[in-house]
This record gives C-alpha cells, structure tokens and sequence, in this order.
C-alpha cells in the first residue's frame, strides 16, 4: 500500500456514466439514470431526459424549490430509496460562496451526486517527544464507516452557519473541547474527493482547520460519534495511513495533507506530485 492509495479511493469516479442535474442552466450535480429514471414519478418536480435531470421550470425560488425537492425526498426516504434521515439541509449551489438554488437533505446529496461540505481540523501536540496527532475512532454505530479512524473533530457543514460556528458546534459536540481553544484553530486550505460509495457519489469540499493542543489535553468523547481518542506519534499516524486502510477514506486525505504540509512528505517523494494532484482533483 501506499499514500497513492489513499488517494485512489477518493476519484474513482466515471462522471462519464451519469446525468447531469442541472438547474437554471447551471450544472450542480450528477445522478444514476436509474436513479434518474425513478423521478419522472414526480413531474411537477423534476424533468428527466435520456441524457439530462433538472428540476421542473415552474419551480422558481429558493422556497419553492426546497419545499418542492423536500417533498419528494420525504417520500423516497419513506419507500427505502435511501436511509439515514439527519434533518439536516446541504446547500444546492455551483459553490460555497455562491447563492443556494435551494436546500437538500443531506442524506440525500449522494444520490444526486451534489457538492457537500465539512469542516475536519486536526489536533496536534508538539513537545519535547516531536510531534503527536489526536485521532479519532469513529463510534461502531455509525451508519457511515463505523469504527474507521478520523480527526480529532470533524463533521458537515449545514446550511445556515458559518465555518467557524460550525467547527466550533463540532468540537464541543464531538470532543467536548472550548469554543475559546478552538478559536485558536488555523484554517489551511481544503482537500476533494470524488467517489462513487454505496449510497451514492461523494463529491466533498474538506475545509482543514489545525489546532496545536497543550501537552495536558485531554478530548472527551460526548456525543456518541467517536468510540474514543488516541494521541499517537506522528510516524504512527504516517504508518497507519500509508500502510492500512484504517482511516475513514476522506479523512485519510486529511491526513496525507497534513503530512505534505509539514514536510513529512517531501517533494522528493517519488509521488509527490500525484499526491498534490489528488488532494485537490
């Protein structure tokens, strides 16, 4: 194995094989003609063609088209097309800084192959034994990647709130860390994936926040989504990531990010350019 790898299992997608889903014109996503198919059902949503979905041209307005989409999701959830209801709305846009054409379940975004955001921050320790990362184990109940390893805090970001906010509703929810500490947090840039998972494609924009921790902290697992914390040297994390597939598959990219960031991998890694490339496909 490798740190490629990692990077593999986050683009192995043929957009090639889906519809579009387009709206006034502008391109927010892609669907399975399957799944596409299944949709004429509801006609005063959405419009479907051999080679196209789109939402139908009556819906006008960020209201309307919420309420129209939540509708039909409500009752695909209701058959079984897809689980995990969150109640939880992602933006429907062509980027984060742009104007919503409307709010989707996030359960749902998937299916649709919409961008997704979220917010992961790494926590490290740095001392008189180098430098050490606070991982995560992602609680065993998890619907998504039960068990698989993680950030210090991590979690997507709802429409609605902030980057900061959000970062700082996570930390306390899931690590019970201040939302003075977090504040300290250094915003770094952000890493993608685009991949096709059993519920749908996963198309994500990571923003990456770094905390540097004093030697005494201690995260406390609060909200059920993390079984429990480790504080490993960092050539255990290296190790870890480049050799096993322990991590969550997007959250190893964070990881290898860091690890470029901080020169543990180095441009004279005979993949570093791959794994520049990969990071932000």
């Amino acid at each position: 194995m490798s740190f490629l790898d990692r990077i593999a299992a986050c683009t192995a997608c043929d957009l090639s094989t889906y519809r579009p889903f387009r709206v006034d014109g502008a391109d927010v996503g892609f669907a399975k003609p399957d799944f596409a198919d299944s949709l004429r059902a509801f006609p005063e949503v959405f419009e479907v063609s051999d080679g196209l979905l789109t939402l139908n041209r009556n819906l006008v307005g960020f209201e309307d088209r919420t309420a129209a989409v939540d509708g039909v999701l409500r009752r695909l959830a209701g058959r079984g097309a897809f689980t995990g209801w969150r109640d939880e709305p992602y933006p429907v846009g062509t980027s984060f800084a742009g104007p919503a054409f409307f709010n989707m379940e996030r359960a749902a975004v998937p299916l649709f192959g919409v961008v997704g955001y979220g917010v992961h921050m790494n926590g490290i320790v740095v001392d008189g034994d180098g430098m050490k990362m606070w991982i995560g184990r992602r609680s065993f109940e998890k619907r998504s990647a039960p068990g698989k390893l993680d950030q210090l805090v991590a979690g997507g970001q709802p429409a609605g709130l902030s980057l900061g906010k959000n970062l700082i509703k996570e930390a306390a929810e899931e690590a019970a860390i201040s939302a003075t500490l977090t504040a300290r947090a250094v915003p770094v840039g952000a890493v993608t994936d685009c991949v096709e998972r059993p519920e749908g494609l996963r198309r994500d924009v990571l923003f990456v926040y770094d905390l540097e921790l004093p030697a005494d902290f201690r995260p406390v697992p609060t909200d059920g989504e993390v079984a429990e914390f480790y504080l490993w040297p960092i050539d255990r994390v290296i190790e870890t990531v480049r050799d096993t597939d322990g991590f969550k598959f997007n959250c190893a990219l964070v990881v290898v990010d860091f690890l470029v960031r901080h020169g543990f991998i180095a441009p004279d890694h005979p993949d570093y350019m791959d794994i520049l490339r990969g990071l932000r496909r």
